[in-house]
């Protein structure tokens, strides 16, 4: 059996086993569904400022609609595990949630697999849609035009770094990379002087999911040149990229030169959770690829408060491969969507508008540091005011980009993920891996691929 059947196998068992659980609460164990909004989420390991704020909104709505109920059941899982229980919940009436909390790379796939719900009647008579600013729209609509989802927040990307370990090893505090070859030499810096620290942090394989991509892959590989992944032109899938080859060298340099985490610990589904919620507070990492949110690990609301966070660590933004361009950042984000099969889509709609009403909403970005995708939030000063990084990571919208919406992505990134995973473990050179992910694309895609110009 291949790797991608046994982990298929495994994750679809771990869905059915969550499907279970949750029929035993569902429809029929609730009584009358329309007295009860079942809402399924995922959970970030240890941190619960997302179970903490919904708990909250709970109470608010309750309070005002008396006898609905609202049922969580909050999820412990990986990235691609999260995403197969999703999609095996919400196949049955008898499983169905009546909310799902969906990433926004995946919400197309979801779409088109019919599993979701458009939202397009319902948001038209919804004030409070005019607040939402027009790339977060976009990310939560469909190739047919219509709306499947309310996003709740996006992010930026870029580098954190411990400023007293730049120091100790004798490099600037206030650093400013110029290319990649600098974040390497500061790395390399690092790891000759202080060998107990890991030097630099970037997401890798599959076990950490779409991290990989979005949070290393792509940072890189948008500072490559145009159209690195898909020409919006063409609607076509990038192939024979040069760019592709530079980036998984620059995973074979950052693992072969022991420059990054072990190999084995960076390749664990929870990694992203043991990088901001350890090692980074510990003192144990110099430099990491990540987004805007890590620091929420640190709030007194988070998982590991540390209260020094502020000051020891600092914010950059990722250069270009030759420093021959702005600052480069990816952008995410996550809807609250209501499945087809959902038994209560009123009571789950009622919800979502709590959820995402103004008040609710600068709490949520406040408490889980997320750049605000209402502008009524965004220039809100109690937003603005807390936290000292928020004015740099919105400031980096301006130049970010955004995955392909398109429902072949996930493919995509699976093919991504693998190729990173197969130079950093050193099974395959750079150019292996760059020819075996162009095999996947063409897999995937089919006919919408185009060979790179350069």
């Amino acid at each position: 059996m291949s790797t991608f059947s046994r982990r298929a196998l495994l994750g679809a068992f771990a869905g059915t086993s969550t499907a279970a659980a949750l029929a035993a609460c569902g429809a029929g164990g609730s009584g009358d569904s329309s007295k009860t909004v079942k809402v399924v989420f995922r959970q970030f390991g240890a941190n619960t400022v997302q179970t903490d704020f919904l708990a909250a909104v709970k109470k608010e709505f309750e309070a005002a609609n008396s006898g609905i109920t609202v049922e969580f059941e909050p999820v412990k899982a990986g990235e691609s595990d999260y995403s197969t229980k999703l999609q095996l919940l919400m196949r049955s009436p008898r499983t169905a949630p009546d909310i799902v909390y969906e990433d926004t790379f995946l919400i197309n796939s979801d779409i088109e697999a019919g599993y979701l719900s458009a939202l397009d009647d319902r948001l038209s008579s919804w004030e409070d849609w005019s607040q939402f600013i027009p790339a977060a729209k976009a990310a939560a609509k469909a190739l047919d035009g219509k709306t499947y989802g309310v996003p709740d927040g996006t992010d930026t990307r870029a580098l954190w770094y411990n400023k007293e370990l730049f120091e100790q090893a004798g490099l600037p505090t206030e650093w400013e990379p110029a290319n990649w070859e600098e974040i390497l030499e500061a790395a390399r810096t690092i790891k000759s002087a202080l060998p107990d620290v890991t030097p630099l942090n970037i997401y890798t394989g599959t076990g950490v999911g779409e991290a990989t991509t979005i949070t290393g892959y792509e940072m890189l590989l948008y500072g490559t040149g145009p159209n690195p992944l898909f020409d919006p032109d063409a609607q076509k899938w990038v192939i024979g990229s040069q760019g592709v080859r530079d980036v998984l060298t620059f995973y074979a340099t950052v693992f072969s030169e022991g420059l990054g985490p072990d190999i084995k610990q960076a390749l664990n589904p929870d990694f992203g959770n043991t990088v901001n919620q350890q090692m980074i507070p510990e003192g144990r990492l110099a430099i990491s690829f990540d987004g805007s949110y890590a620091c929420g690990s640190w709030l007194p609301t988070g998982p590991t408060p540390w209260p020094e966070w502020s000051e020891v660590m600092g914010v950059v933004g990722v250069p270009t491969q030759n420093g021959d361009g702005p600052k480069v950042s990816m952008s995410g984000g996550w809807t609250y969507a209501i499945p087809n099969n959902a038994q209560n889509p009123d009571g789950a709609w009622e919800f979502i508008k709590t959820v995402a009403s103004q008040k609710n909403q600068t709490t949520y970005a406040i408490n889980q540091v997320q750049i605000p995708v209402r502008t009524d939030v965004a220039a809100d000063p109690e937003y603005t005011a807390a936290n000292p990084t928020n004015e740099f990571f919105a400031e980096l919208v301006k130049n970010t980009q955004y995955r392909p919406a398109y429902s072949v992505y996930p493919r995509i990134s699976d093919a991504i993920q693998r190729a990173t995973e197969a130079v950093s473990t050193g099974e395959s050179t750079p150019q292996e891996a760059a020819a075996e992910y162009d095999s996947r694309v063409k897999e995937a895609a089919g006919d919408a691929v185009i060979e790179a110009s350069s």
